[in-house]
């Protein structure tokens, strides 16, 4: 499958804009994304991970510097419009109580099905599809809170597959999971990304994973850098999982 460049970074600078003050956490970010390739962002906590996705997602408006999604400018999308074009999924457990899984993944068709919300026949059938490719169809009548982490994980990501946006976002996928639902959930991502020519961008901890399935490494730091690819004086503590360089 031929990879195309879906998003384009120029100059980017990101923070949060105070009512007398900016904070920036990283700036000169410049680089390009692309269909069909798993993109892993790495750096410690606190380095401006989910930062950046929120900005990239549109949650948070850059500082200054240029987005463009689709050869559009981020910032031209109205919030419908960009609802079919990013998923997002955030590291943050759902709380949700009494819906069942089917009920929880149509909420990605949001995007096409009006005020009411009613699934059309087609609808559902895009349902049934994200469950399948996700392989978890069996899960399809439990209720939300029954589920352990990585059965709801992967129902967050069925979610955004069936809002059938190009582009899906996940900050932090593998945060509350124990190792083999890492690995599960990280080539799950991989296998989606290359099979389906999905853009998918994803911030982790977990660098030994990451660079197993990613296609390419994004590297963030708290000096407020992002590089694509990991430099040779890199150090990772086997203990800490802190980055230092040498």
């Amino acid at each position: 499958m031929k990879r195309e460049e879906t998003i384009r970074i120029e100059k980017l600078s990101i923070g949060y804009q105070g009512r007398h003050s900016v904070k920036t956490v990283a700036e000169g970010i410049s680089d390009s994304i692309h269909s069909g390739e798993l993109t892993c962002l790495l750096g410690e906590n606190g380095a401006g991970k989910s930062t950046l996705l929120r900005t990239l997602s549109g949650f948070l408006p850059p500082i200054s510097g240029e987005i463009t999604i689709l050869g559009k400018p981020l910032r031209s999308y109205s919030e419908r419009e960009l609802a079919t074009v990013i998923g997002v999924v955030l590291t943050e457990r759902t709380n949700l109580q009494n819906m069942t899984v089917t009920e929880l993944v149509g909420m990605g068709r949001s995007p096409y099905t009006g005020f009411w919300g009613r699934l059309s026949a087609q609808d559902r059938r895009k349902v049934d599809e994200a469950l399948s490719l996700v392989g978890i169809p069996s899960l399809r009548d439990r209720m939300v809170q029954t589920l352990s982490d990585g059965e709801r994980q992967k129902v967050m990501i069925a979610k955004a597959l069936a809002q059938e946006t190009p582009i899906i976002f996940l900050d932090e996928p593998t945060a509350f999971l124990d190792y083999p639902s890492k690995v599960e959930v990280l080539n799950l991502l991989g296998r989606l990304s290359r099979e389906m020519g999905k853009t998918i961008f994803l911030s982790t901890h977990d660098l030994e994973l990451a660079l197993r399935v990613a296609d390419r490494v994004w590297l963030m730091t708290k000096q407020g850098t992002v590089q694509a690819g990991l430099p040779e004086n890199l150090f990772i503590d086997p203990e800490t999982g802190r980055f230092h360089f040498l």
